[in-house]
């Protein structure tokens, strides 16, 4: 996400407004079957996402929906961030913060063992999609937890971490972020960065980088590599965005890119549905359908769009702007959701729009889950 402090504010209002009585629609409840038949029995995977849980007290009423929200979405599990991430960590806070962000959410999956699991190896994939449980894989948006010690990947990976991501928007230790303009790929400790999470086997995460970090990973990684959360710079010209040069190497190399769902589809107005895919399709086309999945950037459970929401997230997007991270010329009225996919089981409906359109149901389940599946598989063992 762009600006994590800011996302987060947001996100933390969201979670008190849902507290005080927000209902969040379900399509597969209402309708009573799925969208695209298969789906429920079809391994799905969000490259980015989340539930609130983290930011609400065990007794609030909201934690209920959003285990329902689990639930519904019929997701068999999120790549979930546990480190802090959008801004410059130069000391150890980043790394205290995420020790005591992946206890939280331990102690989270612990209460709640019918509705969540941990995921630390393929085989926990399919226990969780045979249990209809939503799976956690934690991951990293950013190096900074690292500091300057390797050995830091080792423990990490003792305590679940499976997926890093070398760097958020901006520079750090490991490499250039998309944000920068110097585009200075990775550096000398990023390429040993990259060599030990290839030697314990955590999958390398290339979202967020720049064109050179991107390029860069890709060639320095022994294993195949994720773009987790990204569009097509051919379809948005936008930093975010990944070149068909990119998505090519990184196919080459056995890895995937997940499409996001942030106003990064367009360069103009809000993205929708169809948007999504449009940018699915240009990347099958680029690099092939074993190459492409969905990281939405954005919690499992829909938003409600209460007056007080809309009033925040202007101010939101306003803040966005002034920052550069979107054109001033693009409207307030954004949003980092697909307004018609704000509904829990969006993979669902997605699903059924990729169908329609004349795809086949063994290249829908690769996108909604199977090709990040098998790329945790390779590196995991």
């Amino acid at each position: 996400m762009s600006d994590r402090r800011g996302f987060l504010k947001q996100m933390t209002a969201l979670a008190a407004a849902t507290a005080a009585g927000a209902a969040w629609p379900s399509f597969a409840a209402e309708a009573g079957s799925s969208a695209w038949p298969p789906y429920r029995d079809t391994l799905a995977i969000d490259g980015a996402s989340g539930l609130m849980l983290i930011y609400l007290e065990d007794d609030d009423p909201a934690v209920e929906r959003e285990l329902q929200a689990a639930l519904d979405s019929g997701l068999t599990a999120t790549l979930l961030t546990v480190a802090p991430s959008g801004r410059f960590w130069l000391n150890d806070a980043a790394f205290e913060a995420t020790r005591a962000n992946i206890r939280k959410w331990g102690e989270i999956i612990e209460r709640h063992p019918g509705r969540l699991a941990s995921i630390r190896s393929h085989d926990d994939l399919v226990r969780a999609q045979a249990s209809r449980r939503l799976g956690m894989i934690y991951g990293f948006q950013g190096t900074e937890p690292l500091g300057e010690d390797l050995e830091r990947i080792p423990m990490f990976r003792e305590l679940g971490v499976r997926v890093i991501q070398l760097t958020h928007n901006r520079r750090n230790l490991v490499g250039d972020g998309c944000m920068e303009p110097g585009n200075a790929g990775l550096s000398n400790y990023g390429r040993e960065v990259v060599e030990r999470l290839n030697a314990e086997r955590i999958v390398v995460d290339l979202a967020h980088g720049s064109q050179r970090t991107i390029r860069e990973g890709i060639e320095a990684s022994k294993a195949p590599v994720l773009i987790s959360h990204t569009g097509c710079r051919a379809l948005a010209d936008l930093p975010r965005n990944t070149t068909d040069e990119e998505l090519r190497a990184m196919a080459d190399r056995g890895g995937v890119a997940g499409i996001i769902f942030w106003p990064y589809l367009r360069t103009d107005t809000q993205p929708m549905a169809i948007d999504v895919v449009r940018h699915i399709e240009h990347a099958i086309d680029v690099c092939g359908e074993d190459h492409v999945g969905i990281g939405t950037d954005i919690p499992v459970a829909p938003v409600e769009r209460t007056p007080q929401f809309e009033h925040d997230n202007r101010e939101f997007m306003r803040g966005m702007k002034e920052d550069g991270i979107f054109a001033k010329d693009r409207p307030d009225e954004l949003y980092t959701f697909i307004p018609d996919l704000n509904t829990a089981d969006r993979f669902d409906t997605l699903a059924a729009l990729l169908s329609r359109r004349g795809h086949s149901d063994a290249r829908i389940a690769k996108i909604l889950g199977g090709n990040f599946a098998r790329v945790m598989r390779e590196v995991w063992g």
